[in-house]
């Protein structure tokens, strides 16, 4: 029997009717990421023995205190327990393990550690006014996982298992949780490699690690304070064929020199900048959507395409759903660059301009330092009202004042 055809809720097996699935979202980019997982389905049955039920819980015996969330900073304090899942090519996924909080133990040539072989993801639980506890999406953020592994040559895994079992991590560390609509437990899921060698090669044993982290507001000057950006052609996030669709942490380490450079500058964020017309991509860690008046004098929302070098991000999709759906404005996915920026901005077109993501939701853009000038963006003279309304709407479903098929109780 094979193992099915993939499909945007995970893999069918053969036989099975794939409208007997759950719907879900999914988002492709174009580097190939179908293909590949179609070739995965073929050669690595492996895939298929991450098994929830299996999950073995080792509770903590000493419990930390819990942290004011309002004094928390973004990443450094950890719950009380961590998931792990060891994989190795000859005997696949070995059981899930929920275990006391630890620092993992590696082999110094474990290949994560020389050549990048890992890739992470980031998600967030919420706890809701009616003391329930919801995921935003989590399906998008498996399926991206799952694309990352592909394109790292790590192993793949059945999504709604991991899913699974990442809840009942969750569940376990609960009063981690915070009680408020200000802060959220953060979700840490990431998948190394393993292999004990220093040759370059896919690797023979991998690890998947969940660990979650209370967080509070992103940017130490609040939720939704605008930022100014720093955009230098000389720096570039991503490129067609290399990895700027997938969340590996390499894309993230050799972004920091043009993080502290745009510090240096005045400026706190970096928005990057791609070929040679200059084309505005992401911003930070967050993807971008400006919102003006187009050069056809159309009222437009905007954000780069997923051609390849751009993160396709939970929040970015969330948002242009939420805009596609209430049909007011156009809604595109183009490529946009700092000539239309400044020639918009000179004929007083630009309405708004905002980053998205998890860690942040939605953040306003102030001002942008290009070549030696500073280009104001006049986001909150105008509310911002769009940028506001979208923000009020996703924490109204992430905080359960409002019903959505987007979120998952964890119970």
């Amino acid at each position: 029997m094979g193992l099915g055809l993939p499909t945007a809720g995970g893999w069918v097996p053969n036989g099975e009717d794939p409208r007997a699935l759950k719907s879900k979202s999914y988002q492709d980019c174009n580097n190939g990421c179908l293909e590949e997982c179609a070739r995965e389905a073929r050669s690595h049955a492996v895939m298929r023995t991450l098994k929830a039920k299996d999950l073995i819980i080792t509770p903590a015996t000493t419990l930390k205190e819990k942290p004011d969330p309002d004094n928390v900073v973004f990443g450094t304090v950890f719950t009380d327990h961590m998931l792990t899942i060891e994989w190795s090519s000859e005997s696949g996924w070995e059981k899930p393990h929920i275990k006391p909080f630890q620092n993992l133990s590696l082999h110094p040539g474990s290949s994560a550690l020389h050549y990048a072989v890992e890739l992470f993801e980031g998600l967030k639980a919420f706890r809701g006014v009616d003391n329930k506890i919801r995921l935003f999406r989590p399906s998008l953020n498996m399926d991206r996982m799952h694309r990352s592994a592909l394109r790292a040559t790590l192993p793949g895994f059945d999504k709604e298992e991991l899913m699974e079992c990442i809840q009942q991590l969750v569940k376990l560390d609960q009063e981690w949780v915070p009680y408020s609509t200000s802060a959220s437990l953060y979700i840490r899921p990431t998948l190394i490699g393993t292999e004990p060698s220093l040759g370059v090669k896919k690797p023979t044993k991998a690890m998947i690690f969940v660990i979650l982290s209370p967080v509070g507001p992103y940017f130490s000057k609040g939720t939704f304070k605008p930022v100014s950006l720093w955009a230098n052609p000389k720096f570039v996030r991503a490129w067609k064929g290399g990895t700027g669709d997938c969340k590996m942490g390499g894309n993230y380490g050799s972004s920091l020199l043009a993080q502290y450079e745009a510090l240096d500058n005045g400026c706190q964020q970096v928005l990057w900048l791609y070929g040679e017309d200059n084309q505005i991509t992401e911003v930070g860690t967050m993807n971008l959507f400006l919102y003006w008046i187009n050069e056809d004098g159309e009222e437009e929302l905007a954000t780069p395409p997923l051609d390849g070098i751009i993160l396709p991000g939970v929040t970015r999709q969330s948002v242009l759903d939420l805009a596609r759906k209430w049909d007011e404005f156009k809604v595109s996915e183009r490529h946009l660059t700092m000539g239309d920026l400044t020639t918009a901005l000179e004929q007083s077109r630009v309405k708004e301009m905002f980053g998205t993501g998890t860690a942040c939701v939605i953040c306003p853009v102030s001002d942008i330092l290009y070549k030696g000038e500073t280009l104001h963006i006049p986001c909150m003279e105008n509310g911002p009202k769009l940028a506001s309304r979208i923000l009020g709407k996703l924490t109204d479903i992430q905080y359960g004042r409002e019903e959505s098929d987007w979120t998952i109780i964890v119970s």
